[in-house]
């Protein structure tokens, strides 16, 4: 039982993570019907401009608390992330919209190529040390231990999804996105400016996979320019899993699949004495998204896509 609630925890923080990116992945397909697969990659820029930001500012101002330097430095990467995102749509996707899919989806693909690439350019290849700015001392449960710095993703997260539940649900801006997920001819027509709601909407996205880029740099201590492709390919499993083009969806899959993996890993790891455990993660989370959609195609709570007319 305690291995089983400290993999429940650790499944948690990483369920929290995959959400946020995934939330991006659903926002943008619910809207334009397009999976940015370079979603992961603005992850990846996010966490290592904050890793650049936090080396200049403890540089510049050796005085301030740990978690100052982390706040400011993840405010302007989510700046960095989201012109980046912005960008991305406005010059690679927007003139893309009304072409058969398959031409944006491999944009997005050339995309994330390019992205990666430019990353090696300019912060080089080799891993680099995320500081540890959080107090390191855990705190003890029921014989499982949580981290000060997973005790802030855990928070964060919520935060953040309250937020955007806020925006998407209440605010003049979040009315104009589902008027567009609904019909973006009709919406324009009644004052809504589709490429600034669609802009806007990668920007969220950005903002979010930034949070989730230094949530992954802080917790697993590193950063790296390939590091943005597997919490991507996760989210978006999640995002489908859930049922895509579903805000509650992504949130729902991302925490299941973060359960899946850490209990798999861990739980069914002591039970086989070692021989599926954390080297095989990913085969718990795809066996039982095969199977999910074998049985349920449009993911647990549907799939949520707008009839354009």
């Amino acid at each position: 039982m305690e291995v089983l609630l400290q993999q429940i925890i650790n499944g948690l923080v990483l369920g929290s993570m995959y959400a946020l990116v995934a939330l991006g992945y659903t926002m943008v397909y619910g809207i334009v019907n397009l999976i940015n697969f370079a979603h992961g990659e603005v992850l990846m820029v996010g966490a290592l401009t904050c890793w650049t930001l936090v080396g200049l500012l403890q540089g510049a101002f050796p005085a301030l608390p740990g978690w100052v330097v982390l706040l400011v430095a993840m405010v302007l990467a989510s700046v960095v992330a989201a012109a980046l995102n912005w960008t991305i749509e406005r010059v690679a996707y927007r003139r893309l919209r009304n072409s058969p899919k398959l031409a944006p989806m491999l944009t997005a693909m050339g995309m994330s190529i390019l992205l990666q690439t430019l990353a090696m350019i300019i912060w080089k290849p080799n891993y680099k040390s995320f500081p540890t700015l959080l107090p390191s001392t855990p705190y003890e449960f029921a014989g499982a231990v949580i981290t000060p710095t997973q005790i802030m993703i855990l928070g964060l997260t919520a935060v953040s999804l309250a937020v955007l539940m806020w925006l998407v649900n209440s605010t003049k801006l979040g009315r104009a996105m589902r008027a567009t997920s609904e019909n973006p001819r009709v919406a324009s027509l009644m004052g809504v400016r589709p490429d600034f709601v669609i802009g806007s909407t990668f920007v969220i996205g950005a903002v979010l996979a930034t949070i989730a880029g230094v949530m992954w740099a802080s917790n697993y201590g590193t950063v790296q320019h390939t590091m943005g492709m597997l919490p991507g390919l996760k989210a978006f499993t999640a995002a489908v899993f859930g049922g895509i083009g579903n805000l509650a969806g992504a949130v729902v899959g991302g925490l299941l699949l973060g359960l899946i993996e850490a209990i798999g890993s861990g739980y069914i790891g002591e039970l086989t004495g070692g021989l599926l455990g954390s080297h095989y993660t990913d085969i718990f989370a795809f066996v039982v998204l095969i199977i999910m959609l074998t049985l349920r195609p449009s993911g647990l709570l549907g799939e949520r896509v707008a009839d354009r007319a």
